[in-house]
């Protein structure tokens, strides 16, 4: 499966619709984002039941901002709407498998458990 152009029109939708998303911020400029998009895009031929998106953060600057892009490439994945996992840096094709791997594996209900554990400490500890 291609990727799909991440935008701040189709992001929200994107993100609650499909079980799985991977999402690679990068630029044109960026050396490193270069090297990395084959990398995703061989992980998404291999991978045709998960979402990969990849937000061109020169012509999304809104978008990446929102999403607190601060060095590229960054490579974001939401399970089930939860941002599950989100790294600055070139990621190498055995690590992503893995990391797909790991993303296909979690018990979101776990994951949403531990999130409302968080929520109250977070809170109180703002106060």
């Amino acid at each position: 499966m291609a990727t799909t152009t991440l935008t701040s029109a189709n992001v929200e939708q994107l993100i609650r619709e499909q079980d799985t998303v991977l999402v690679d911020f990068w630029a044109p400029w960026c050396g490193p984002c270069r090297a990395f998009k084959p990398i995703f895009e061989a992980a998404a031929a291999k991978h045709p039941d998960l979402t990969f998106a990849a937000c061109n953060t020169e012509e999304e600057q809104e978008l990446a901002g929102a999403f607190g892009i601060r060095s590229i490439p960054t490579l974001m994945v939401f399970k089930q709407g939860v941002l599950v996992f989100s790294q600055p840096g070139m990621l190498p094709a055995p690590v992503l498998e893995e990391l797909i791997g790991k993303v296909r594996a979690l018990d979101m209900d776990m994951v949403r458990a531990h999130i409302a554990r968080e929520e109250p400490a977070a809170a109180a500890a703002a106060q």
